[in-house]
């Protein structure tokens, strides 16, 4: 078994793929419009999906915005450095919401960025 991907569900998709894609550097994997269920899947990625999970962006066309609530917690990317992650995703217009440090009570460097949609998103430092 494996992970295939993680959905969310987004209120303006072209937004979400914007982010995911243009801040984050992941690929438009896939797209579908499913008219008779009045709905869009847009899956994005850092691999195919063959080799990685993806995120899928669901977008239903009669809803803009969700109330996230408080059971869901956040999508977790490893990247090289969380110090210049921060700094890119800022400088493509990301919203960083944790700068980067240490982790509470320890000692691994992580950092949080809210999608557009409100969604987190932990940056974890590679592990050497």
């Amino acid at each position: 078994m494996r992970i295939l991907h993680t959905m969310l569900r987004v209120g303006n998709l072209q937004r979400s793929i914007d982010f995911y894609t243009q801040v984050l550097g992941m690929q438009l994997l896939r797209q579908k419009d499913y008219p008779d269920g009045k709905f869009t899947l847009a899956f994005v990625g850092y691999q195919p999906e063959t080799e990685g999970a993806a995120i899928e962006l669901t977008y239903n066309w009669d809803t803009d915005h969700y109330n996230l609530g408080n059971g869901y917690g956040h999508v977790a990317l490893e990247v090289d450095n969380v110090y210049q992650a921060c700094e890119d995703i800022r400088q493509r217009g990301g919203k960083i919401i944790r700068d980067a440090g240490p982790m509470n009570a320890g000692t691994t460097i992580i950092a949080f960025v809210e999608d557009p949609d409100g969604y987190p998103i932990e940056l974890i430092g590679k592990k050497s």
